[in-house]
């Protein structure tokens, strides 16, 4: 069939496009990167070399063949694409529905949960690969290790079997179509939707699984845990003992078999516990887990060091929602004597719903030798909310007494934290959904190696920072 994927450049959406040109359909793809003049992505050249033909989110990439129109919870309503859709009678269907289709096509081994989502997708996947069975796998962020191995983008990969590893996102209530064989719960906070309503859609989800593994520990999901099996870092069907944590990994002990894991934070010793208790329910051992999770390599943007200069290294980091941005900054302190971070929020309704949840996070944990440099909300278009900005919780942060700055353009930020920044100390660039934000992470890193003049709004990749408000 021909389909065509709008706003094909989120992860997600990518992963689905790539799934159905490796599986022999005509792929077509829109983006508003691409209508923004923004064309030199990597993404871009790796979707164009599977075939794919991509567009500006203009209409001009749907036409009469054109069978089916995939769209993202991002999409308005009033999106050309939309109405050219609507306009040749071409079916439009939701992304999560067109992955539900796999899943139930599939013996699926759905993760989900409000944090560490693509990290444990990608450790089951490593592991249920290492151990033989050939699994396929549909995440939320690039594995190194099928980048590395396999040469492909690495949100996505075709195996031999019938098992497959999702990654079950809740943000937008799509979590409740899945019918997955295996369903694992890792945690579940504030995010996106009240905590009430992200209980009812994990509720349903561990309902429609045949078999369901839920962190015994989280207490937003025990009255919905039922019969399910348990992990913990203390406790349940599951749990490491003998932990020893240090800046760049931890050790520890699964009933019996030790395992050394190679990424930092005890929040990622738990995402490993999760894995390891699907893995053997999928009928993997134990030995085996222990030995793929010890040449496991990670994701894209989870604490990838882009360098160091001086002593003082740069990390790049997806966190984004409160809990991930203390686990990561937690993590941080391992390596380091002092935390220089850096946060660019990636959605106005994240800020708009969780500006008092930020401020409790940063407060917590920038500790009073850091220092938090903030940016305003990531503007890749669409509708700008009234009176959403991060400037909320920069001054809630300044009222806890928190060493803080702001700056609507993160471009005359560079040369402060290149100032600010000495041996010993790391800088976390932390943010998600901005394809750019690694490339800023680089320029802080030879901004360390160079330092140069402060920059203004008219060298900001996109134009998207402060330029989005004179609108």
């Amino acid at each position: 069939m021909k389909i065509h994927f709008v706003g094909i450049g989120g992860v997600g959406m990518s992963a689905l496009a790539q799934l159905h040109a490796m599986s022999g359909d005509t792929v077509t793809g829109s983006d508003r990167l691409i209508s923004k003049g923004y064309t030199d992505l990597a993404l871009w050249t790796y979707l164009k070399n599977l075939g794919i033909s991509l567009f500006a989110q203009d209409g001009s990439g749907i036409d009469e063949k054109t069978e089916l129109v995939a769209l993202s919870s991002a999409i308005e309503d009033d999106n050309p694409e939309i109405k050219k859709a609507k306009q040749l009678g071409i079916q439009i269907m939701h992304r999560s529905e067109l992955l539900a289709k796999h899943v139930a096509t599939h013996k699926t081994v759905a993760v989900s949960g409000t944090s560490g989502k693509s990290t444990t997708t990608a450790m089951v996947y490593d592991i249920l690969a290492f151990a033989g069975l050939s699994p396929s796998v549909i995440t939320g962020a690039a594995i190194l290790s099928l980048q590395k191995e396999q040469g492909v983008f690495g949100n996505v990969y075709k195996g031999e079997s019938d098992i497959l590893v999702i990654e079950a996102d809740e943000s937008d209530g799509s979590i409740v179509k899945y019918h997955p064989y295996l369903g694992l719960c890792l945690n579940l906070r504030k995010d996106h939707k009240e905590i009430n309503i992200l209980q009812d859609y994990f509720h349903t989800f561990i309902s429609h699984c045949k078999h369901a593994i839920v962190n015994g520990e989280e207490p937003n999901l025990t009255t919905i845990s039922g019969k399910a099996k348990t992990f913990g870092l203390t406790g349940g069907d599951f749990h490491p003992t003998a932990i020893k944590a240090d800046g760049f990994g931890s050790d520890f002990t699964i009933q019996g078999q030790e395992f050394r894991l190679h990424l930092p934070g005890l929040h990622n010793v738990a995402n490993a516990v999760a894995a390891v208790a699907a893995a053997v329910e999928m009928g993997v051992d134990l030995e085996t887990c222990a030995k793929a999770l010890n040449k496991f390599t990670g994701i894209a943007r989870r604490f990838a060091s882009v360098g160091s200069y001086n002593k003082i290294e740069v990390i790049d980091d997806f966190a984004h929602n409160p809990h991930k941005l203390g686990a990561t900054i937690e993590a941080a302190h391992l390596r380091g004597q002092r935390v220089l971070a850096f946060y660019q929020p990636h959605a106005f309704t994240s800020i708009k719903m969780l500006a008092a949840d930020f401020v409790d996070s940063f407060a917590k944990h920038i500790g009073p030798n850091d220092h938090l440099w903030l940016t305003e909300v990531y503007y890749p278009g669409g509708t700008v909310p009234q009176g959403v900005s991060c400037q909320t919780v920069y001054e809630g942060l300044k009222a806890r007494g928190v060493n803080v700055s702001y700056d609507s353009c993160r471009e005359r930020q560079l040369a402060d934290i290149a100032a600010c920044a000495q041996p010993g100390d790391v800088i976390l660039v932390l943010g998600a959904r901005d394809p750019t934000l690694t490339d800023f992470a680089r320029k802080i890193l030879a901004a360390l190696k160079e330092p140069a003049a402060t920059a203004d709004c008219a060298h900001c990749l996109l134009g998207n920072c402060c330029m989005a408000y004179k609108k």
